[in-house]
């Protein structure tokens, strides 16, 4: 890349908390006709020429293993020049010198936090009389102090508004490596949404409390007209208490705070360099009386474009469906994090592998996931060992299994999705090293035991005081790694590798672990052994899940790990009306019970608010969590019926088997592919159910027991009831 002949230039003294602006003032002594702009920072940054924005990235570069890649960003700034110029980048810390986790003290941490900012770029001008003249970044440019005065991906942003920039110090530069320099990889982080204000509140507290009517990840814009030195302030918070008071102590150590120091006169600001997770912003300090049309929340995450909708006869199903929807927004901001909002914030590798499949549908996540995959593969440890969190912020952390089987499963959805054979390329040795890695660790052949794991995680049976459910570790830890092996032979075979001793691998794992657990006592230990293949009559463990669900009152006794799939062995043999009542239980634990609540997105406990009102911990409980979301693929899949050939992935040939329910009266799904749009309704009518499918692929159609095969077109099936 051209920007590779810039070097690396930062401050010449420690600017504290105070963000620094770089600028380069330069003359086009001739007529442009085209300008790039390549640039990139340590930290986050906002580039303008001449007073205007350039581009519509925000929190750009974004996030990726920094110590192994980063991200460059080019721009054609043509319409922004002038015959005099003035280029000017402001950096702030971003993900790259921030305190995450917020929770953990380590060397990795502190070794961070010690990090220099940097900015390197490369302007090309191209002349229309054929010359070209570059502008790289040099001993010539120049630093100051910016407005921004603080800038954090925890704590917020403080800005001076009176400040203009002066006292401009030569660059120094810094040697730091250009090798990790790559083109953008991952979809740009943009503003995608503008959310009105829907009420001013002022609670029993005496507070006055801006309520935005939906949980967004971003920021609040606002606009007034003020005098100079005037201060506005205000922090964020998810919820509202059982008294309706401002909340947000699960925010832990984050302090999610925005300030505002005004010039005189009318003015509008948000904050530029970091984000939040919020619904609601608590007013701390605001000259005069607020106005309900003063603000606007700002939703920011990486710009995919959306490729799937669900939409029922159920209005509280419709509800779930659109916080499934605003959960994947507000955590796909350019890694898939656990939360947007308290000091975590982190690519847990769990939640990517629990969600990716509803992910895929929702949006086309296929560049995004590449990219983080990317990410993965850089991070993994030479032994093969897959951290907790990718970027890999604890890398002294031990692994997990279901965790760090994202290394697998993730590249294999990715394929099966949209067709395309590269993401296993790219990502084989990363699957083979970490099967690899379990089999180097394990203390018991052709299983894996002795080793850390997270276990069935907020599991619903877990023994009191515990975060981890009653099923065992080892059964867990086993069943994934008979899966990612399994994984690592299909993805072998289609790339044309041997992958003979994998094939052997998994044979011996499933003998042994048939061996090993030869029954089964959790709801998540039944979902495991048929879902993984790994039970020897699949139908009869299958039935007996069905019995303890029924059992246990109809309720979900799941955690983290059995969730995602429980649905889906249900319905895949012969249990779909008891898969639909626990989708549609709306009594805690189950998906609708958070509606009732109120919920605007998927919340990390099914009791985060609890009947009475009050809530599960302070601890560890976000309200925008969205690995529960997950309940979306079964939705498309077996609910409405639309699924592809494992054996023809993209959505090349079409599985049509939909599971009704009189409970909703109707369901309607579409879904774009990479083949077209797909398109299909079923609805109760008088004279029986009504299903219409639109196809662009030739599709096997299983209804009432009956298949046949139909051509690409619009059809109308009818079946009695």
């Amino acid at each position: 890349m051209e920007i590779t002949a810039g070097r690396w230039i930062t401050v010449s003294r420690d600017t504290g908390d105070v963000c620094p602006v770089f600028r380069k003032c330069f003359k086009a002594g001739k007529q442009i006709e085209k300008a790039e702009l390549q640039v990139t920072v340590l930290g986050v940054y906002e580039a303008c020429i001449n007073g205007s924005r350039i581009g519509d990235d925000v929190l750009a570069p974004g996030w990726t293993s920094y110590d192994h890649r980063l991200q460059v960003q080019s721009y054609d700034v043509t319409a922004l020049l002038k015959e005099e110029n003035d280029l000017r980048v402001t950096v702030g810390r971003g993900w790259f010198r921030s305190p995450m986790p917020g929770w953990l003290q380590s060397d990795d941490k502190k070794r961070r936090l010690k990090q220099p900012c940097g900015l390197i770029a490369y302007l090309r001008l191209r002349y229309h009389d054929g010359t070209d003249e570059t502008i790289r970044t040099d001993e010539s440019w120049q630093w100051a102090e910016s407005p921004v005065l603080f800038s954090e991906i925890y704590d917020g942003e403080r800005y001076d508004a009176r400040i203009t920039p002066e006292n401009w110090q030569p660059a120094k530069f810094l040697d730091w490596p250009k090798d990790i320099l790559i083109p953008q990889e991952g979809e740009a982080i943009r503003e995608t949404e503008r959310v009105a204000a829907a009420e001013i509140i002022h609670t029993p507290a005496g507070e006055t409390v801006v309520d935005f009517g939906q949980e967004v990840t971003g920021y609040v814009e606002f606009t007034l007209d003020a005098k100079e030195g005037d201060t506005i302030s205000f922090d964020h918070a998810e919820v509202l208490d059982r008294d309706g008071n401002f909340y947000n102590e699960n925010y832990r150590s984050a302090k999610a705070l925005a300030e505002y120091i005004c010039r005189n006169g009318k003015q509008t600001w948000h904050p530029r360099l970091t984000f939040f997770g919020f619904r609601y912003i608590r007013l701390l300090k605001w000259p005069g009386q607020p106005g309900i049309k003063d603000f606007t929340a700002i939703a920011v995450h990486s710009d995919m474009k959306r490729t799937g909708w669900l939409k029922s006869g159920s209005a509280e199903l419709n509800r779930l469906f659109s916080n499934i929807v605003w959960g994947q927004r507000g955590n796909f901001l350019d890694v898939p994090t656990d939360c947007p909002q308290r000091d975590e914030r982190l690519g847990w590798t769990g939640d990517a592998q629990v969600f990716i499949r509803t992910a895929c549908y929702l949006y086309d996540a296929e560049r995004f996931f590449r990219k983080w995959l990317h990410d993965l593969a850089a991070d993994q440890r030479e032994s093969g060992e897959v951290g907790q969190v990718i970027p890999d912020l604890m890398p002294e952390g031990d692994s997990s299994s279901a965790w760090g089987d994202a290394a697998t499963i993730c590249p294999w959805q990715v394929y099966q999705t949209y067709g395309d054979k590269a993401v296993l390329e790219d990502q084989f040795d990363s699957m083979r090293k970490w099967v690899d890695f379990i089999t180097s660790v394990t203390r018991t052949p052709d299983l894996w035991t002795g080793h850390f794991h997270f276990g069935d995680w907020l599991g619903l049976d877990a023994p009191e005081g515990s975060y981890k459910g009653s099923t065992r570790e080892d059964f867990i830890a086993s069943a994934f790694y008979a899966h990612s092996a399994h994984l690592v032979v299909k993805a072998g075979k289609l790339l044309g590798r041997d992958v003979s001793a994998y094939e052997k691998l998994h044979s011996a794992i499933v003998t042994a672990f048939r061996k090993a657990f030869p029954d089964y006592r959790t709801q998540t230990e039944h979902v495991l052994a048929v879902h993984f293949g790994l039970a020897e009559d699949k139908q009869k463990t299958a039935d007996a899940l069905a019995e303890m669900v029924i059992k246990d009152g109809v309720r979900l006794r799941t955690g983290f790990v059995g969730t995602p799939y429980i649905l889906h062995v249900l319905s895949e043999y012969s249990h779909a009306d008891l898969a639909w009542s626990l989708v549609l239980r709306r009594e805690y634990p189950g998906w609708l019970y958070p509606v009732t609540k109120g919920a605007t997105t998927i919340w990390e406990h099914w009791d985060g608010i609890h009947e009475d009102g009050s809530f599960w911990s302070r601890d560890m409980n976000s309200f925008n969590h969205y690995s529960y979301g997950a309940v979306a693929d079964w939705v498309f899949e077996q609910a409405a019926g639309i699924r592809h050939d494992e054996e023809h992935p993209g959505f090349s040939v079409l599985i049509y088997d939909p599971h009704p329910d009189t409970r909703l009266g109707w369901l309607q799904a579409r879904l774009d592919t990479r083949h077209g749009t797909v398109s299909a309704l079923w609805m109760y009518q008088d004279n029986g159910i009504r299903y219409e499918l639109d196809t662009p692929v030739r599709t096997l159609v299983l209804l009432g027991g009956e298949e046949q095969w139909v051509a690409p077109g619009r059809h109308i099936f009818w079946t009695a009831r």
